[in-house]
């Protein structure tokens, strides 16, 4: 997967990603956005279609962006895959996404669903009332990093019969203070809406599915420095809906496991 960290780029971030030009494209939509002055919660759903608990936190996850004001959470639905065994192959299951989990879990167990806010288990995340009050402390906490996100997704000629949609999408990461070597982690999310699966197998046989913000791809490197920037060049991957797609940044203490700041930028298509 590409990954490339970037030295500071003074100009505004909209500015340089119209700059790279799309001549191979037929129309390219640009998009782009800064993160707030207070921090905003990152929520972690992980799920699975072969969980048979899984499809009232999925429809919880679906319905977040529409009880909560913008800028205030970055939800994330992630699919693992150790309930493939039992019947049914989750499609959008990753083992990546696995390894987060028990990272997050830091030795306990992991199991489906399971949300994380702010990297603390939300057990009762269906109580209103307690994720209310956990997003209400997460967001008078003043941010303890900057992100400027930027994307472009661009369509390309139907002429050219393998030539696919490509996005361009930069993260810039902006710390208070120098961190330690290896102590903060900048990571950029491209996620999904709307999609949806008729599951043949498996403790949810005989459903359909449906599913947001489901992680379709996810770069992490480390911050060695104040202001750096990550940067994607990307095919649309067979099987995305580029007018689906929305793209997520965050920075992560690799200490402690601190969500310093996170930004959300939503579908990205004309």
């Amino acid at each position: 997967m590409t990954r490339r960290l970037l030295p500071w780029v003074p100009a505004s971030l909209a500015a340089a990603l119209a700059a790279l030009g799309s001549q191979a494209a037929d129309a390219a939509s640009r998009c782009a956005r800064h993160s707030p002055a207070h921090t905003v919660a990152l929520v972690e759903l992980y799920t699975s279609e072969g969980c048979s608990s899984c499809p009232p936190a999925d429809r919880w996850l679906a319905s977040l962006a529409e009880q909560q004001a913008a800028g205030r959470l970055v939800s994330l639905a992630l699919h693992v895959d150790y309930w493939d065994c039992i019947g049914w192959r989750d499609p959008w299951a990753q083992s990546g996404f696995t390894a987060r989990q028990r990272q997050l879990a830091k030795g306990g167990t992991i199991y489906t669903p399971e949300v994380f806010m702010g990297q603390r288990e939300l057990r009762r995340w269906y109580d209103a009332g307690r994720f209310q009050s956990r997003l209400d402390e997460i967001n008078r906490q003043p941010a303890r990093a900057d992100i400027g996100l930027a994307v472009e997704v661009e369509t390309t000629r139907a002429a050219t019969a393998r030539a696919r949609a490509r996005i361009v999408a930069e993260a810039r990461f902006t710390l208070r203070a120098t961190p330690p070597t290896g102590a903060v982690t900048g990571v950029l999310v491209a996620y999904e809406d709307g999609l949806a699966s008729e599951v043949k197998r498996g403790e949810n046989r005989g459903s359909t599915l449906r599913h947001s913000a489901v992680v379709r791809r996810w770069e992490s490197a480390t911050l060695a420095n104040e202001r750096q920037t990550l940067r994607w060049e990307i095919p649309v991957e067979a099987g995305w809906n580029p007018q689906q797609l929305g793209f997520a940044a965050f920075v992560q203490d690799a200490r402690n496991g601190e969500i310093l700041q996170a930004l959300a930028l939503p579908t990205c298509t004309s």
